[in-house]
């Protein structure tokens, strides 16, 4: 199911890119609640796995896309520039936030109730949000952009501006793709499995719980300094550190299976942690200070398809190398492997490795 979920969240991911080029973010937005909400009220209902899927996976996949990075970095875009990389990490941090907020509340609500509740609380919350989002925000305001940054982004007679066909005739393009696959495969070849990892290990289930909601925080401040950090010592440098250090909290993963240390566990979750969400705004920033203009959220949503389709083959991946082999042990050398080849595009592709 979360395979199929990030497979409708990337396949869409260029089509919602599209739309908000052409008809803008109102209801780019509100249609994208309104999906979620329509899902989550149906999978209150599930009889059928198939439902689940659908609802669920399907469904919710398509509300992300519409709601998330891809309308959200185009919009962003219209307002900074020089800030660009820290207003999308401060931004893109709230992702990191809600899963804090609402895995436990969703959590409190299945424990002392059941899931259909769940289902139905969440969808209520998101039905009161809709017509808010629909009709109450200034999205005109907000899809103008900034006067200098609009005026900046007009094309001069006789210009066309970056097109996506034109797009993907750069080194960039493809380069910033290679980054987003790749890392995507890596990191979800093991985020998906690591509560499961920590207790086949030998931690607690508590534990196990604990170290994965302490990630969560983690990478929600990782989001939240990607762009100081970027925008301080430059985008090469900072993503370079960050696959170091996730490469590196991934070979502890691989001591805790030998091993299975509490030392270890404490220093795997900040390295790893500190690491997980800085590749995404910085990747983000790229695309929508490169490719600026009017198709910048077009060109963006197929490189963040990229990402999407990534994750879906990395989780995947995951469970199937477990299986094969009876263990993680692969699963984590494959995903290092990975690593590295999601790192070379900052070295390799000169206009990725000087840009500034």
């Amino acid at each position: 199911m979360y395979s199929i979920y990030l497979l409708m969240h990337g396949v869409t991911s260029p089509l919602v890119g599209l739309v908000f080029d052409r008809v803008g973010p109102r209801w780019v937005y509100s249609t994208g609640l309104a999906c979620m909400c329509a899902a989550f009220f149906l999978a209150a209902g599930l009889a059928n796995l198939w439902q689940f899927y659908l609802f669920v996976g399907g469904m919710v996949g398509v509300g992300v896309s519409l709601t998330g990075m891809v309308p959200g970095s185009a919009l962003i875009a219209r307002w900074y520039r020089e800030r660009l990389s820290s207003a999308i990490g401060i931004a893109f941090s709230a992702a990191g936030v809600g899963t804090i907020i609402f895995v436990p509340l969703t959590q409190y609500l299945v424990g002392h109730y059941d899931w259909r509740l769940a289902y139905r609380v969440l969808g209520g919350a998101l039905l009161v949000l809709v017509p808010i989002v629909a009709f109450m925000l200034p999205w005109q305001r907000f899809y103008a952009g900034h006067p200098e940054r609009a005026q900046a982004a007009k094309l001069k007679p006789g210009e066309d501006g970056w097109t996506l066909r034109k797009a993907m005739r750069t080194r960039l393009y493809w380069g910033l793709c290679q980054v987003f696959f790749f890392t995507a495969t890596a990191m979800f070849t093991v985020i998906v499995q690591l509560v499961a990892f920590f207790v086949d290990v030998g931690f607690s289930p508590i534990t196990a719980a604990s170290a994965y909601g302490a990630l969560g925080l983690m990478s929600a401040a990782s989001v939240m300094g990607s762009g100081f950090t970027s925008d301080r010592f430059g985008y090469r440098q900072t993503v370079t550190v960050t696959f170091i250090g996730t490469a590196a909290g991934m070979a502890i993963l691989l001591l805790l299976t030998f091993v299975a240390s509490p030392l270890l566990l404490v220093l795997f979750v900040p390295i790893f942690g500190l690491c997980m969400g800085v590749r995404g705004p910085i990747v983000s920033s790229i695309s929508a200070r490169y490719f600026a203009g009017p198709n910048v959220a077009t060109i963006y949503g197929t490189i963040y398809a990229s990402n999407a389709v990534g994750a879906a083959f990395g989780s995947l991946m995951g469970g199937l190398l477990h299986d094969l082999t009876g263990g993680y042990r692969a699963g984590l050398a494959v995903a290092m492997v990975f690593v590295v080849i999601a790192s070379t595009p900052f070295w390799s592709v000169p206009a990725l490795r000087n840009f500034r």
